[in-house]
């Protein structure tokens, strides 16, 4: 992840395709040792390509796989799903009371 933050930054600054050399630059600035096999094949995979493209390509990768739970998305803007009233009763929640604790429970008291 911090060598792609690192390529990331690099691209940023303007440099449309960093060499190891320069992602290792960037990573030392903040005391970073690069992976040097990783840093490679990293660099390798990335070279010459937009990284714009690569960041919408995975944009879409993400938005088909499951965002967890077991229904279904929740309604994006628009009507209230249950009505005006069914909307506004989780704002006023009645909170309870703390009950006080009883030794009659126990059979005896604290200074029996």
């Amino acid at each position: 992840m911090k060598l792609l933050a690192a390529y990331l930054l690099a691209t940023l600054g303007g440099n449309e395709s960093p060499s190891a050399k320069d992602v290792k630059k960037i990573l030392a600035a903040v005391g970073i040792e690069a992976d040097a096999d990783r840093l490679a094949t990293l660099v390798s995979e990335l070279n010459g390509k937009d990284i714009n493209e690569i960041i919408a390509e995975g944009s879409k990768k993400l938005s088909s796989l499951p965002a967890g739970g077991s229904g279904g998305a929740a309604p994006a803007g628009g009507a209230p799903a249950a009505g005006g009233a069914a909307a506004a009763a989780p704002a006023e929640e009645k909170k309870e009371e703390p009950k006080e604790e009883s030794d009659d429970d126990m059979g005896f008291g604290l200074f029996d």
